[in-house]
């Protein structure tokens, strides 16, 4: 690592066997890729069972996620190792059902809505920073969980208006990160084609650890909807989203429905969020001047919703974490129709890949792309690039309906840790990038902290 290149993870020989990559990719699919990678438009990877072109071409990415999202489905590749835990949620359907859960559930996350989440973040904050306390000795400390669960906190405060006891945070994270462990994003059972009763040979624990979560917010959804059905519920998005009615067939959700809906929410705000906020500690760790900027910034934040637009710096520094390490490092959509990328024939049930952590590294397109610089947001090249190749949460109809919320917390969460303490690095402990679910680090990553001083 140079002082302009945080951790990355070293990529695989351009040519090895069919099995040793699917071996790679179980492990990890970042480093289970090829260096080419990060300088291809369009790259194609066959199986004896399907095709898969991953792309980085910015006119083909438009074409799959926004102009044409209908024609390229989400694939049940993906589908079949989080099903377990998703059901039926958003984030795994197609089509006429997804079409309805979006019209229910995009509501809640509408600007106005995000206002009354808020409260709940900022309490979550200020939660965090007194579990800290105890740990902000400069003592080499694992970040990761810390994050993991104040992003907990943030979602059972905002979803259920019910802040996170610390022991049933354990539990949650350790269920989620013992599922993340046990099933990587892609069941190698799915590279055979099949119906869906197909047996997916998840590994021992899976399955278990996916019911374990299932069955806690499943019981939330129960008690919510009794507190709806006698009047004493709380307006917040848990109420909203099940209270709310599809336009077209004036449907509410049922229990199980919400259930799988809350999966998504979890995973995405707990997850996901706990991923980035990690990765955005350490790389203001392993550059102090932007961890000095960024607390210099908070104490001018009121911490009041109005004055969040003052956060530019952090906003920055949010972003460019996101580019760098985002949580969702790949997504995955199949062709229904014969298709032709870049003078290429492309198959019916070809797997189209489209890769945040390669197109946000694309050396084609971005100035230093490997290195930590919020700044380059301001100048000519990082404006182009926002457009045409920065895609954290996805893009066209398909982008995650809880963006606005995620880069909210995010960048609220980031202030108020680093206005209230001054992280530094632990030289012996550097992290490695791997991907299952999420973009997380290898062995964790280990961070000192201790009060920053008036």
């Amino acid at each position: 690592m140079t002082q302009n290149h945080p951790p990355k993870p070293v990529a695989r020989p351009d040519k090895v066997s069919l099995w040793r990559h699917l071996r790679l990719f179980r492990q990890d699919i970042l480093s289970a890729q090829p260096a080419k990678l990060y300088r291809a438009w369009m790259a194609e990877f066959r199986t004896p069972f399907f095709r898969s072109y991953l792309v980085n071409d910015p006119a083909l990415v438009r074409t799959v996620l926004n102009d044409r999202s209908e024609d390229f489905p989400k694939s049940d590749r993906i589908g079949a190792g989080l099903r377990p835990l998703l059901g039926e949620s958003v984030f795994l359907t197609n089509g006429d059902t997804w079409r309805r859960q979006r019209r229910i559930i995009d509501p809640a996350f509408e600007g106005g809505r995000l206002r009354d989440t808020f409260p709940g973040i900022m309490a979550a904050g200020q939660a965090a920073i007194g579990r800290m306390a105890a740990q902000a000795d400069g003592q080499p400390q694992e970040v990761e969980a810390l994050t993991s669960h104040v992003a907990a906190d943030v979602i059972f405060r905002t979803l259920f208006s019910i802040p996170i006891e610390d022991e049933t945070a354990q539990k949650v994270f350790h269920a989620f990160r013992d599922y993340q462990r046990s099933q990587p994003i892609l069941n190698l059972a799915a590279f055979v084609p099949g119906p869906r009763w197909m047996p997916r040979f998840f590994r021992r624990g899976t399955v278990a650890h996916a019911r374990t979560i299932r069955r806690l917010i499943t019981q939330l959804t129960q008690d919510r909807l009794d507190m709806i059905a006698a009047g004493t519920a709380p307006d917040d998005l848990a109420t909203k989203i099940m209270t709310t009615a599809d336009p077209e067939t004036g449907a509410t959700f049922t229990r199980d429905e919400m259930a799988d809906q809350v999966a998504i929410f979890f995973l995405a705000g707990h997850e996901t969020s706990g991923s980035a906020l990690a990765w955005a500690l350490y790389l203001l760790a392993l550059y102090p001047d932007w961890q000095d900027k960024l607390a210099v910034e908070a104490q001018e934040f009121s911490g009041d919703f109005a004055d969040l637009s003052k956060l530019k710096q952090t906003r920055d520094v949010f972003r460019e974490v996101l580019r760098l390490y985002p949580p969702v490092p790949m997504m995955v959509r199949e062709t229904t129709q014969p298709e032709h990328f870049r003078k290429r024939d492309v198959p019916v049930g070809s797997q189209v890949v489209l890769s945040p952590w390669h197109l946000h590294r694309q050396n084609r397109l971005w100035e230093r792309p490997d290195a930590f610089d919020p700044a380059r947001w301001t100048t000519q090249n990082g404006k182009q690039c926002a457009r045409d190749a920065y895609m954290p949460f996805s893009s066209g109809p398909r982008v995650c309906t809880g963006a606005g919320f995620a880069m909210i917390e995010g960048v609220v969460l980031l202030a108020v840790l680093v206005k209230a303490y001054r992280f530094s690095i632990v030289a012996e402990n550097e992290p490695v990038p791997v991907a299952h679910l999420t973009v997380r680090a290898k062995n964790g990553i280990w961070l000192r902290f201790a009060p920053r001083l008036p």
